[in-house]
């Protein structure tokens, strides 16, 4: 039975996955849920619509870490 679920539900770490849940989208940024929800609110990280479901374009995780490593240090 397991081998018959696997074959129906996407491994969430398939690098082939177009659009992410934003859990998804957190477990592969290694944040937690809620922060990761929060980034998404507020534009930090890209996301889109589909019907009344909301996910993550692949790409954009990898954009948003680039967008973090180019962003001045503050002084501490």
């Amino acid at each position: 039975m397991a081998d018959l679920r696997a074959a129906v539900v996407p491994d969430p770490d398939d690098p082939n996955l177009v659009l992410l849940t934003v859990e998804e989208a957190a477990r592969r940024l290694r944040i937690g849920r809620t922060t990761c929800f929060r980034l998404v609110l507020a534009g930090e990280i890209e996301s889109v619509t589909v019907g009344r479901l909301r996910r993550v374009p692949a790409d954009a995780v990898p954009a948003y870490v680039a967008k973090l490593r180019h962003r001045p240090a503050h002084a501490a």
